[in-house]
């Protein structure tokens, strides 16, 4: 049986600077125990400053219960980590650093500045404040005789800790630190791990060299994409995306990367159909299609009549046969469900963020590895994932909590 340590006399190892280890680290200091944290990288929260270069999506506004939602499939699980620590108090946290915060147009929450430095050179401050030791350039390579080992420059080091809360992150972003090198070392304790795919990522579409040539970086800002889901219905949805050398990509392909993935790996390709006019019914397309056009092209017709120009005449006559976009009715029913075929998500290491990792069903219910006793696990490393908007950060913080309040407790018994 193991026995109780003292948390004033303990000391916890948490393994990767990033949101979801720096908060462990902030709820394990305020619980009295003395708190290490080990990372790869120079210095602290790489990626989190990287996801802040475009404006700092904290969290989001949306009521509570459709927030959680945004989880899909482990909605109940995340759930149980956000209702300890929600998206208000995410807020209230970072009002807590001095940085204030605004709600934005579609609902995200982002710091006024915009920025992700300031909220982390606050974040550091309190931490170092708060006696919490950072060790950088530490990459944890496993274990020996009982204790961590770390790859230092100065060469191999072991450390002593009576509990570990692992927050390495998925395999996205590798440069920045998170690469999935730590799956091999989980799987060799017996530790459940589903492999890690690309999530909020673009898609292959395997377009001619011609259309690629001439259309790649151009934006589509007034399309909708139909996609199956996973409950296998066939949903609608509107927004903007890029057309890219290779394919797709841009926030309404990330908001259905998950799904259209899936489909991918189970049948070779997944099909989503393009509205490329999504402010008017196929009626009024029909008929403005079939409208006299005299002596002018097609192309120029629908330019004309519709406002489909560029990249979107270009998407008719890459995804049409030479007879179907020939054909008025075939055409005016491709300008609203125009079949684009996926062939591929692009590689993880250019995806947002991954899913997989550890498998729920080999944590407990304070996220400890069942395996391994001591160890706990939070952020990207466990088999969730959600979309952009804040959801992902907002998770990460929450999963850190709580992997921290569950080592506390579990150095106390």
């Amino acid at each position: 049986m193991t026995q109780a340590v003292s948390t004033s006399a303990a000391r916890v190892a948490v393994i990767g600077a990033g949101p979801a280890g720096l908060m462990a680290a902030e709820v394990l200091a305020a619980g009295g125990v003395q708190v290490d944290v080990y990372d790869a990288m120079p210095s602290a929260g790489r990626k989190f400053l990287l996801a802040g270069r475009g404006g700092m999506n904290i969290t989001h506004s949306e009521p509570y219960e459709p927030f959680v939602q945004r989880y899909g499939a482990r909605a109940a699980e995340v759930g149980r980590w956000l209702d300890a620590f929600t998206p208000a108090q995410v807020r209230e946290w970072i009002h807590g650093l001095g940085i204030e915060t605004f709600v934005g147009s579609s609902g995200r929450v982002f710091p006024t500045e915009m920025k992700a430095a300031p909220l982390l050179r606050a974040w550091l401050h309190r931490l170092r404040e708060s006696g919490v030791r950072l060790h950088m350039r530490h990459r944890w390579v496993g274990w020996r005789d009982g204790a961590l080992l770390f790859e230092t420059p100065e060469g191999e080091l072991p450390a002593k800790a009576d509990a570990t809360v692992l927050a390495l992150g998925g395999a996205s972003w590798p440069r920045l630190g998170s690469d999935g090198a730590w799956t091999r070392l989980l799987l060799g304790r017996g530790v459940g791990v589903a492999p890690l795919v690309p999530s909020n990522c673009g898609f292959d579409a395997d377009w001619s060299d011609y259309f690629a040539e001439r259309h790649a970086g151009a934006p589509l800002t007034t399309v909708a994409i139909t996609f199956v889901n996973r409950a296998g219905e066939k949903e609608w949805r509107k927004g903007q995306f890029v057309v890219t050398q290779t394919g797709i990509e841009g926030s309404l392909v990330y908001a259905i990367s998950a799904p259209v993935r899936d489909q991918i790996a189970a049948n070779g390709s997944a099909t989503v159909w393009l509205d490329l006019a999504p402010d008017f019914d196929a009626d009024r397309v029909l008929a403005e299609v079939t409208r006299p056009r005299g002596s002018r092209s097609m192309s120029s017709h629908l330019q004309s009549r519709l406002g489909i120009k560029g990249v979107k005449g270009g998407l008719l006559r890459e995804c049409l046969t030479a007879e179907d976009y020939k054909d008025p009715v075939k055409l005016a029913a491709a300008i609203k469900a125009l079949p684009l075929v996926l062939r591929r998500p692009r590689p993880i290491e250019e995806a947002i963020s991954s899913a997989g990792g550890i498998r729920f069903e080999t944590l407990d219910e304070r996220l400890m590895l069942r395996e391994v006793p001591g160890v706990f696990a939070a952020g990207e490393m466990v088999d969730w994932e959600a979309p952009t908007g804040g959801y992902l950060l907002t998770a990460c913080f929450a999963s850190g909590s709580a992997a921290a309040r569950g080592a506390l407790e579990w150095l106390t018994r």
